[in-house]
């Protein structure tokens, strides 16, 4: 799969319209990926935070729920999920949703050049089940609602008030990634047989209107496929996932990130990550748990999904054993993280600084297996870069 190229290229030029660097080679299909040691080396015991880390990294407890963040006077919102950082002078804005019902919407937090907190505040608010989302390259954030006929909200964590997307379609959405070369948002839909769909604004750029459309293709795990236009996005009387013959069911649609003619997204249902290769039309499976062999599965609960500029993937557990793994380029898979003591919650929101060097993330019920109970976490160290 080499996945090198194509995450360097996108975590390179993040904060920029267009990517660059190396091109889509129309690699050979590999085996999903199996475990191996972690080029990190082992996990060391809890820290303070019960956290396990590799040498080198260190965790730091950046906002919980329903207290004040740090420096702040803004509450911290509950049920903390998806989430991404935004570029910001020397610093940098972490965004993050709030996965309750009613009353989600999305919070941000900007941080200074050292990484210490400089301010908080809602950018979303009175929505419903925002899960995860996606960053677009003029620096929006995306927050999706995981309910029946759910909107996609556009937020502005650098000011402004959020607006509806419908022309985005209605559906349980989950998350979404932009492709700034095909000029497209791609979308995942949790639903045991939920849809991969793309967005084609009528204007790149302007999120108002143009075209849903889903990926159409046969059952197997690998092979080609194409796009058709949903012919109601709006998804009454006939729910968006039912109304093109022939587009493909996937159990479960998770996290999804673009990066360089490739895009990556995860099924909880089957606990796989799928790698859909945009150059070529044609999709193939990065990891199963299934197709592990020999051994257990490292990574089970498949949810959240981001890179990092070294070409590896960082996949976070709804459950499991509450890790988050990375995936190498060369296909291979092990523990980059564990979290002890809240085996009720999920890791949500896993997003790199700008540098590379930090990594975000929440508990999204923390210890107390409660809504009310989410922590943010940032974990700092000499990341692949």
């Amino acid at each position: 799969m080499e996945r090198r190229n194509f995450l360097r290229a996108s975590v390179l030029g993040a904060s920029m319209v267009a990517f660059s660097g190396t091109l889509w080679q129309g690699a050979a299909l590999a085996a999903p990926a199996q475990p191996a040691a972690s080029p990190y080396g082992p996990l060391l015991a809890a820290d303070a935070n019960g956290i396990l880390l590799p040498s080198g990294f260190t965790s730091r407890v950046i906002a919980r729920s329903r207290q004040v963040v740090s420096g702040t006077s803004y509450t911290w919102h509950d049920a903390p999920d998806g989430g991404a950082c935004f570029a910001d002078g020397s610093g940098w804005i972490y965004v993050s949703n709030s996965e309750i019902n009613p009353g989600g919407g999305a919070s941000a937090i900007r941080f200074g050049s050292s990484g210490d907190v400089v301010s908080a505040g809602r950018i979303l608010a009175d929505t419903r089940q925002n899960c995860a989302g996606g960053k677009t390259p003029w620096n929006t954030w995306l927050s999706c609602e995981e309910v029946s006929r759910g909107f996609v909200y556009e937020t502005y964590p650098f000011g402004g008030a959020a607006v509806q997307r419908p022309a985005m379609g209605r559906f349980k959405h989950e998350a979404a990634a932009a492709d700034p070369v095909r000029k497209v948002v791609y979308l995942t839909e949790d639903e045991t047989d939920g849809r991969f769909y793309r967005f084609v604004p009528a204007t790149w750029g302007d999120l108002s209107a143009g075209r849903l459309q889903v990926m159409v293709a046969g059952s197997a795990t690998s092979g080609s496929f194409t796009w058709a236009n949903v012919p109601d996005p709006d998804g009454s009387p006939t729910v968006t996932r039912s109304q093109v013959s022939g587009s493909k069911s996937f159990n479960g649609g998770e996290g999804c990130y673009y990066a360089n003619d490739t895009v990556w997204f995860t099924t909880k249902g089957d606990n796989r990550v799928w790698q859909v290769n945009l150059a070529g039309n044609t999709y193939e499976l990065a990891y199963d748990d299934s197709l592990v062999s020999p051994g257990t599965p490292p990574l089970t609960g498949v949810d959240n999904v981001t890179g990092a500029t070294s070409g590896d993937l960082y996949v976070a557990e709804d459950g499991g054993n509450m890790e988050i793994c990375m995936i190498t380029p060369d296909d291979k898979i092990s523990p980059f993280l564990r979290i002890t003591g809240q085996g009720s919650s999920e890791i949500t929101g896993p997003a790199f600084s700008p540098a590379g060097d930090r990594l975000y993330f929440s508990s999204q019920r923390g210890t107390s297996g409660s809504s009310s109970g989410g922590i943010t976490y940032c974990v700092t160290g000499p990341f692949r870069r």
